[in-house]
Parts: structure tokens; C-alpha cells; sequence
């Protein structure tokens, strides 16, 4: 149970019904205990189109593993929107994310986000981490999944001296290669990090559909512990081709999106939106969430794959079926994934 200090609660009396720390976040906006917070202290750019953040958070947040992610967020036109970033500093360090500008939230932190801002936080999460006990490692990357085995390549170079981690990043050209001057010195400092850089423009994708790509660039592949983080094609080849050569214990796979049916969704429908008096027709393989902001509907969101809860939303009358599964449920007042749901024939919801 917490503690209320005596000068809190006679600061409190003055300051009813706000509490002092209302006024103390005025003056440093990391002093809230409500909200977590992180104050922007470096913004390096990496490609013309990426930048890694740096940021000091603030009360409330814990050490980051090697590999995790957390929850940020950023106001955007008086709206604060949700996404969810791997932290590309070695685990323990202060945090940063690297940031390639997709979409509305990257754009915006890419190309506007200043020393001095501001972030909204959510404490590091995740299972994508480093083994418990040294063994050689394989990693496999593409585009903006090197982020989190970038923390992971900083922790152990720097922490072990006897890392033994190969690492194949796969890019469109070497200008797009996030990270590529650091890689290389750190393999040249380090002879136990070998960095490999597919470049996709030459080579054409690096193909995970047979062995034959893998033999000639990782002879021991099979021997190592590998992470595979990048598109979902790529992802998918990986656990299929380890699941074929009869090594799936050895593959650990971060996913950006969730895993969906191909046509789960049905039918689709008429999707209403009651408090903001809006409605959209949608087909069967639209979530609600892409339904929402379509319709122009503030919709809540944060990891967009199903896993931090940021988005659920009342659902009023209909049937959703859950994009990853195929179930088909709804009950009225049911608390529904809108990232993972589509409509079911006419979907009523509460927001």
C-alpha cells in the first residue's frame, strides 16, 4: 500500500481537486505518477527516411531486456496515438527506439520529433530476448526488424568477449541499411560478430524456401540459436524451414503484425461507430481498427497486433470474427480487439 507523505496532504488542500503533482508535471513533465513519461535528449538520423530517438523517462519505468519493445506515444493533432517500438540500446542502457518513417505516428516522430518533446511511455515489454546461456547465434533481419537485435548485437559484444553471432541483414542497398558504419565497426573490433549485408538489389531476396541461401552464407546455420525478425513472408519461410530440417526449438521469431487468416474475415459488413455517429461498409479482411480511422473515427490503439489491449472497444450488436483464428463471437457489452476483429455481417460499437 502507498504512502501519502504529511506534506502532500497539506500540499493537497491547496490544490484540491487537482493533486500537487498536477502542478509539480507543469514544471517537470516526468514528475507524474499517472502517466509515464520520457523527455527527448538526442535525435541521430540514420537513412534519409529513419532516426533513432533518444529519450530520459521518467518515475515508473524498469531496465529494458536486449530484444524488448515498448509502447509509445505521441500527441498528432491534439490525439495521442499509440505504437509500439523496439528499444535499440543495449539492455540496461537509457532507452532509444529507431524509427523508420512509415505510416502516420513514424512519420511524424521521424520528421518532427525535436530535443526537448515529450513522449508518452508504457514500460518495456516482451519475449523476444537473448538466450540464458551463451551458445553461437544465428540472426536473421530485414528493414526495420534489425531494431531489436541491434540492442541485442550492443549487449553482447560489449558485455562477453566471447560472443559468437552471426548476424544477415537484408536490405534494398547498403544507403538503406539501418546501422551500417556501427556494424562494422563493431565486427572489426569484435571477431566474434560476423555482419553479412543482403542487399536485395543485387541479390534478389534472401531465399528462406530451401536450405541453399543459408549453406553458402552460414555453413554451421543448424547450430546455432537464430532470430529471424523482418516481414511476414520472411518470417514465415523461417518457420517452415526450420520446422522442415527438424531445428523449430531453436528459432525464436518477433513479429511487427499479427499472424492472420487468409480470409478470416467473412462476409464483412456495416460497421457503426454510435458515439461518433459515423458508419462504413467494410469487407471481411478489414480489422475495426482500420475500419475506424477510415471512417475518421478517433480509435484507441497501440501495439496493433493484438497484444497490449490498448485498442479494446464495448461492442453494442453484431458478430466479429477475430483475424487470427476465424472465431466468430459477440456478446453486447463484450469488450472486443478491434486490431484483430472484422466484422461479421453488421457490427454496432460503443465509441
Amino acid at each position: 500500500m502507498s504512502r501519502i507523505s504529511p506534506l502532500s496532504r497539506v500540499a493537497s488542500v491547496f490544490t484540491t481537486p487537482l493533486a500537487p503533482e498536477d502542478f509539480l508535471s507543469l514544471v517537470n513533465p516526468l514528475s507524474s505518477s499517472r502517466q509515464l513519461r520520457g523527455v527527448v535528449t538526442a535525435v541521430v538520423p540514420e537513412t534519409p527516411d529513419s532516426a533513432t530517438i533518444h529519450f530520459r523517462p521518467g518515475r515508473g519505468w524498469r531496465a529494458h531486456e536486449a530484444g524488448q519493445y515498448a509502447r509509445i506515444g505521441v500527441e498528432i493533432d491534439g490525439v495521442r496515438q499509440w505504437r509500439s517500438y523496439s528499444l535499440t540500446t543495449a539492455g540496461g542502457e537509457d532507452p532509444a527506439i529507431t524509427v523508420t518513417a512509415n505510416g502516420a505516428v513514424s512519420e511524424a516522430l521521424v520528421r518532427h520529433t525535436r530535443v526537448g518533446d515529450v513522449l508518452f511511455l508504457a514500460p518495456p515489454q516482451g519475449d523476444f530476448v537473448l538466450p540464458e546461456h551463451p551458445r553461437p547465434l544465428l540472426m536473421l533481419t530485414a528493414g526495420s526488424g534489425l531494431t531489436p537485435v541491434m540492442s541485442m548485437v550492443r549487449t553482447l559484444v560489449r558485455r562477453r568477449s566471447d560472443a559468437d553471432l552471426v548476424l544477415v541483414h537484408s536490405s534494398r542497398s547498403l544507403e538503406d541499411a539501418l546501422f551500417r558504419e556501427e556494424l562494422s565497426a563493431l565486427s572489426a573490433e569484435h571477431p566474434g560478430l560476423t555482419v553479412v549485408h543482403w542487399v536485395t538489389s543485387e541479390r534478389g531476396r534472401l531465399d528462406l524456401t530451401s536450405t541453399a541461401d543459408l549453406e553458402a552464407t552460414v555453413p554451421d546455420w543448424r547450430g546455432r540459436a537464430a532470430y529471424v525478425c523482418g516481414p511476414a513472408a520472411m518470417l514465415d519461410a523461417a518457420t517452415d524451414l526450420w520446422r522442415d530440417q527438424q531445428v523449430p526449438g531453436q528459432l525464436v521469431v518477433e513479429r511487427f503484425a499479427p499472424v492472420l487468416l487468409e480470409g478470416a474475415g467473412g462476409e464483412g459488413g456495416l460497421v457503426t461507430f454510435e458515439t461518433s455517429d459515423k458508419e462504413i461498409e467494410v469487407d471481411g479482411s478489414t480489422s475495426l481498427l482500420e475500419a475506424g480511422e477510415e471512417a475518421g473515427v478517433i480509435m484507441p490503439s497501440g501495439c496493433r497486433m493484438g497484444i497490449c489491449h490498448s485498442c479494446v472497444t464495448p461492442l453494442l450488436a453484431g458478430q466479429v470474427r477475430d483475424l487470427r483464428t476465424g472465431e466468430v463471437h459477440g456478446d453486447e457489452g463484450q469488450l472486443i480487439q478491434t486490431c484483430v476483429s472484422a466484422a461479421a455481417g453488421p457490427v454496432h460499437l460503443e465509441i
